[in-house]
């Protein structure tokens, strides 16, 4: 069985949160809380969160599939250095940002998530994982006249690959002495004539 990739999931559990604390500070903001103050800054938490989770890591081993958009993102997160590469730092980033959010109900589920996140980044980090950017590969355009090496004899629909084989050269002489004179009909035709 293959090591866990514990980056991956901290990834999406801490972008999620970020979420959540948006979707929970938005509640408490509009809802004028007693508190409404931590509303406001689980707001500005959670689009902090949200900007620096959107670009994803690459894998160890495997591809790695973007996120739309996640190109541009990616070269913000690369000019933060370590704030974004070291997952011991980013476990103690998501753990600072989540107490503030943790006084107001409204935003109780998001800093329980972030907390999640960040102890998953800290297992990440223990595991010796670090954040490296998805780095995009020219793409190689083929070449026309290069790819199509032959086009097909036969037409669609085509027989089946064990129907297509060439048969051998004794089938093949036998075959071109049955077909190559004339044949004799089996059944007896009579032409009458009335």
């Amino acid at each position: 069985m293959g090591q866990i990739e514990w980056a991956m999931w901290a990834n999406e559990q801490a972008l999620a949160s970020g979420l959540i604390l948006i979707t929970g500070g938005i509640v408490a903001t509009a809802g004028q809380f007693t508190k409404w103050g931590f509303g406001a800054y689980s707001i500005a938490a959670g689009v902090f969160v949200c900007l620096l989770e959107y670009p994803r890591g690459k894998r160890r081993k495997g591809s790695t599939m973007e996120r739309c958009g996640q190109k541009y993102l990616t070269r913000v997160v690369k000019v933060l250095g370590p704030l974004s590469k070291n997952y011991y730092v980013r476990a103690v980033l998501h753990l600072g940002l989540a107490v503030p959010a943790g006084f107001l109900l409204a935003t109780l589920l998001g800093t329980a998530c972030l907390a999640i996140a960040s102890s998953i980044y800290l297992l990440a980090a223990f595991h010796g994982e670090q954040w490296t950017p998805i780095e995009s590969k020219p793409k190689e355009r083929p070449q026309v006249g290069g790819t199509i090496k032959q086009p097909p004899s036969n037409p669609p629909p085509r027989p089946p690959a064990e129907a297509r084989k060439k048969p051998s050269e004794e089938e093949a002489a036998a075959s071109a002495a049955v077909s190559g004179g004339p044949q004799e009909n089996p059944v007896l035709v009579v032409d009458e004539v009335v």
